[in-house]
């Protein structure tokens, strides 16, 4: 399961359009969503329905989007779904618990500039899914990060490879492997303890995947000379993957959430195009 608040969301086609409209600058809160995508026995669910201003409210604890809403008790967030699968409508509603094991104050710039910055607020949590719409409920490992950027991300990036994993003793690995549009490429790994220490380490060698059935080209690094392995394609897009994987870090055989990101695709007029049946709009 991946849930993702957007404010000012990177998709959206019509952020794109209001600020190639407005000489390059929208309110981003007149452009959030709640992305929820639901993989399993049941079937996959897939929400990303755009609200207005007038339909959001935020502050320090609370991010109410439309009838959704996510809420930081001190201790834990909580998530309430409530929304409706794309593009043939069925109801997603549940609730989902992120209870973070330590709080992590990393912080990194992604591209050269400092324009665009990643942090993992919680990278080794523990969450409880209890979905009414389709039934299911689950315990397990979670992972819960943010993105923020001063400009759009096509101004910033060509493309992108990240992943992450659980290690055996309860830490996450993480590798950002970013071809930011200017300067040298970057490659930022970090383990990550649950008390919230992290530590640097060397990512190894960079392997190509085979491509998606959008040809999307995925890379992952791996220390096996043998290049990792690809498990599953969870989402396949025309200019995004997801996949889990197996491959080597740090020592260890890991299975990894892995996500490949081309911007240019993103940004083409066909995509744009296409994006209003998958992420449609209640202002």
């Amino acid at each position: 399961m991946s849930i993702i608040a957007f404010v000012g969301s990177v998709f959206s086609p019509y952020y794109a359009l209001a600020r190639s409209l407005q000489g390059g600058v929208a309110d981003p809160e007149n452009y959030c969503a709640l992305n929820v995508a639901l993989y399993g026995k049941g079937g996959k669910r897939w929400t990303m329905t755009e609200r207005g201003r007038q339909r959001i409210h935020r502050n320090a604890k609370n991010f109410q989007i439309g009838p959704s809403s996510l809420q930081w008790n001190g201790q834990e967030l909580v998530i309430d779904i409530d929304e409706i699968n794309v593009p043939w409508p069925q109801r997603v509603r549940g609730r989902v618990t992120v209870r973070p094991e330590g709080l992590c104050d990393f912080v990194t710039a992604l591209d050269n500039d400092g324009l665009h910055r990643w942090g993992p607020i919680a990278p080794c949590s523990r969450v409880q899914v209890e979905m009414d719409s389709p039934g299911l409920s689950w315990r397990g490992h979670a992972y819960m990060d943010s993105n923020e950027g001063d400009e759009p991300v096509d101004q910033g990036f060509s493309d992108w490879d990240w992943a992450r994993a659980e290690m055996n003793n309860g830490d996450t690995c993480v590798v950002y492997d970013v071809r930011p549009k200017n300067g040298p490429n970057r490659v930022v790994s970090q383990r990550f303890s649950p008390d919230g220490s992290y530590s640097p380490f060397e990512a190894p060698g960079r392997h190509q995947l085979p491509a998606s059935a959008w040809r999307i080209q995925r890379a992952m690094c791996s220390e096996s000379s043998v290049a990792p392995q690809i498990v599953s394609t969870l989402e396949d897009t025309p200019f995004y993957a997801r996949s889990l994987l197996r491959t080597r870090l740090l020592g260890e055989d890991l299975t990894a959430v892995h996500e490949s990101l081309n911007i240019p695709r993103l940004v083409s007029w066909p995509v744009r195009l296409m994006l209003p049946w998958r992420m449609p709009r209640r202002a």
